[in-house]
């Protein structure tokens, strides 16, 4: 991956594949550059950065540095960059967390009142329909007849099928959000050329569901083997991990039971050689990248190949404000925006022991009176950019992190084990599933317990993944994103919280693509 990341700026000058403007239409355009993918996918030397330009786009929201000349016309590549947009709509407007900053509307999404027009939602829905466009194109050039007419062989071509199971996985991904936020969504493959004239066609959320099922399951067996892959890349595992979380929310997406099949997925992943890190702080460092067993599939950040203000840079230098000094972070300085409630303050009540009870609460209030005073609310402390030996990162300047951050790790496999046996799927074993809690219990120091239930379940989750961008659906799995089930401070746009509409389970799609193509509906309520 190391090589990957250094890659990814220059491939952006080779391969400026497909620009995005206001609608989904406009995400299938033809190449902007003078080099064509004919004379790029000719020579299999373009093909790693080819494949790096699309990883990038997890990392990086434009062809330049930090953010620079946005891969999405009219939004700013870095609040528009991949991971920093999944903790928005994540995570924000969960228990998990609050922002100071005002900027546009994004206020509204921890209050839960944002509508079709919201920014912040746009820059979402458009960025992973960007990456699903330079997917495609790397697709629509990797096919049995275009590597044979490239002359493409030996193994070169082993590799590039390699490459084309993970960008086919890589597209999967990216669906799977479109899935969970927005639900029933426009829909391209590789057969749809840039410049069609009809839009594309909208696909339901079943229908999606029943993509990515048949999608995942094919592509796990062109992928590499677990662990097989360099750091950072897709192999089976990933596969494997990403059915798992769409199996497990199937009531949510489709209506159907599928812990039994969640339940055979997690016990493929569990048994590929994975084990938990034995630090659970050291899972958020800056060299996380270095002998981490418990890693499944990272966004890679590095502060001097990768350097964005989204990423990690985000979320450690906006985590940092009031009294807390940026050097025991290793970063330049604060940016004082994000801190979390106390609602979620209260899970690790009675349990200080817990390492992952991690706040920073010198001059922070656990009352949250004002959302946009960085001291109201105690803040969370999880990424950071120092090593594990507590050097700083490798930018010297402190203004970019290196910090990795995992898509999917052993945790989220073992927890999501014990809720799929809970909720009665087959083949899960009840103390087995105790004892993958308990095992995450004991590696944070907060000792054992007992016996669990599903409710226990979404708890640890919350514990254990905290800012991991899983909230918002774990919530909504459990009917508790909505309803007054559960309140936090300020959900609902009120001090002590209060329930919404239940249309707020699904984000809308955003107004000026419901203008663009007339294939589109709106979700209900928007």
């Amino acid at each position: 991956m190391k090589n990957i990341k250094t890659n990814i700026i220059a491939v952006a000058a080779l391969l400026s594949i497909l620009t995005a403007t206001s609608c989904v239409n406009d995400l299938e355009q033809q190449p902007i550059t003078d080099v064509t993918s004919a004379s790029v996918f000719n020579d299999f030397a373009n093909y790693p950065m080819a494949l790096a330009k699309i990883y990038g786009g997890f990392a990086n929201g434009g062809q330049s540095a930090n953010g620079g000349n946005s891969d999405i016309n009219g939004i700013d590549g870095n609040f528009s960059q991949y991971t920093r947009v999944l903790y928005t709509l994540q995570t924000l407007p969960t228990d998990e967390a609050v922002i100071a900053w005002n900027d546009g509307n994004l206020q509204t999404i921890h209050k839960m009142t944002w509508d079709s027009s919201n920014e912040f939602v746009e820059g979402a829905y458009y960025r992973i329909f960007t990456q699903i466009a330079t997917s495609n194109e790397f697709l629509r050039n990797v096919t049995d007849e275009k590597l044979a007419s490239n002359n493409i062989t030996g193994t070169n071509l082993t590799e590039a099928k390699y490459m084309r199971a993970e960008v086919r996985y890589l597209r999967a991904l990216s669906y799977y959000y479109a899935l969970d936020l927005f639900g029933n969504v426009p829909f391209v493959d590789e057969s749809y050329l840039p410049g069609s004239v009809n839009p594309p066609k909208r696909i339901s959320r079943t229908e999606l569901f029943n993509f990515l099922e048949s999608e995942l399951m094919a592509v796990a067996g062109d992928l590499k083997d677990p662990k097989a892959n360099a750091y950072g890349r897709v192999d089976k595992a990933a596969a494997w991990s990403l059915l798992a979380r769409l199996y497990l929310n199937s009531q949510i997406y489709n209506g159907s039971n599928h812990y039994t099949d969640c339940i055979t997925y997690c016990n493929k992943v569990i048994q590929a050689g994975y084990s938990l890190k034995t630090k659970y702080a050291d899972l958020f460092l800056a060299d996380n990248d270095k002998n981490n067993p418990e890693v499944i599939l990272p966004v890679a950040f590095d502060g001097v190949h990768i350097q964005t203000s989204g990423g990690t840079t985000y979320l450690i230098h906006a985590g940092v404000g009031g009294s807390m000094p940026g050097s025991s972070f290793g970063i330049s300085g604060g940016w004082g925006g994000l801190r979390t409630t106390k609602a979620y303050v209260n899970l690790f009540s009675g349990s200080t022991s817990d390492q992952r009870r991690s706040f920073y609460t010198d001059g922070q209030n656990l009352e949250i009176n004002d959302l946009g005073v960085f001291t109201d609310g105690y803040a969370f402390v999880k990424y950071k950019n120092l090593t594990s030996d507590g050097k700083p990162g490798s930018d010297a300047s402190g203004n970019f992190c290196d910090t990795d951050i995992p898509i999917f790790r052993l945790a989220d496999i073992y927890l999501m084990y014990a809720e799929a046996t809970l909720r009665g799927g087959s083949g899960g074993n009840a103390a087995t599933a105790l004892g993958y809690v308990n095992a995450l219990r004991t590696r944070a120091g907060a000792g054992t317990v007992a016996s669990i239930n599903t409710d226990y379940i979404l708890d640890e989750r919350g514990r254990e993944l905290g800012w991991e961008m899983t909230r918002r659906t774990d919530l909504i799995r459990y009917g508790k994103f909505t309803t007054g089930a559960y309140l936090w401070p300020w959900k609902g746009g009120v001090k002590d919280g209060k329930s919404v509409e239940d249309y707020r389970n699904l984000y809308p799609i955003p107004a000026k693509d419901i203008i663009a193509n007339s294939n589109l509906v709106q979700n209900p309520g928007y």
